[in-house]
């Protein structure tokens, strides 16, 4: 909570995800009874869409050195709090699934990309005494938090219909952004850490890349 970094992008990122996933059964509510898509119709709206997730995981580390890891965290971390709301005007008939496909995509997309850089950027900024604790806290705190907003949006549904709950996550998931790391805090950070002795030897660097891909 302490730390200047990662503590903004851990309200982030498990706000994002509980809106992400708070709606998901809703969008089922509203595609499969009110709107009278089929189960393939479903499937396939939310299924054709993940090989973007592919192609944005491929693309995040050639990405990250181009334009500063920083800078794609930002970028990526706003882009996927765009397109959610995009699900509160979906329209019946085959037509109505283009829309789907088209905001899936983007988000997943940007949650290809953002995933990578994010676990990389968090590793770098926890001490090493710590990666345990803050993975199991962020984990934790993670589920627990999705758990909560999906009950939480299944009660509003009930009270406003699915359609007007999606618009409501969808626009308080434009506000995310705010709770990314800003770039003045990530420089002053990280001159800090210039200023302090290195701790780490070669071999905790290894062992930090390894729980880094394992965690991926």
């Amino acid at each position: 909570m302490a730390h200047p970094l990662l503590c903004p992008l851990f309200f982030n990122t498990i706000l994002v995800n509980g809106l992400i996933m708070a709606t998901a059964p809703l969008v089922a509510v509203l595609m499969l009874g009110q709107l009278g898509f089929t189960p393939w119709q479903y499937g396939l709206a939310f299924g054709a869409p993940c090989v973007s997730g592919l192609v944005g995981a491929r693309l995040a580390q050639p990405l990250a050195t181009r334009f500063g890891q920083h800078k794609l965290l930002l970028v990526t971390g706003a882009l996927r709090a765009c397109w959610s709301l995009g699900l509160a005007f979906i329209g019946p008939g085959v037509a109505g699934i283009a829309p789907v496909i088209a905001v899936e995509f983007d988000l997943v997309a940007s949650v290809g990309v953002f995933n990578p850089v994010f676990a990389s950027y968090r590793l770098q900024h926890t001490d090493k005494n710590h990666v345990t604790r803050v993975l199991s806290a962020w984990s934790i705190t993670g589920s627990a938090t999705i758990a909560a907003m999906i009950a939480l949006w299944g009660l509003l549904g009930s009270i406003t219909g699915p359609r007007a709950a999606i618009a409501i996550a969808g626009v308080l998931m434009l506000a995310t952004p705010l709770l990314l790391p800003r770039p003045h805090r990530a420089g002053a950070h990280e001159r800090e850490l210039a200023r302090a002795p290195a701790p780490a030897t070669d071999q905790a660097r290894e062992s930090s890349v390894d729980l880094a891909a394992s965690t991926l």
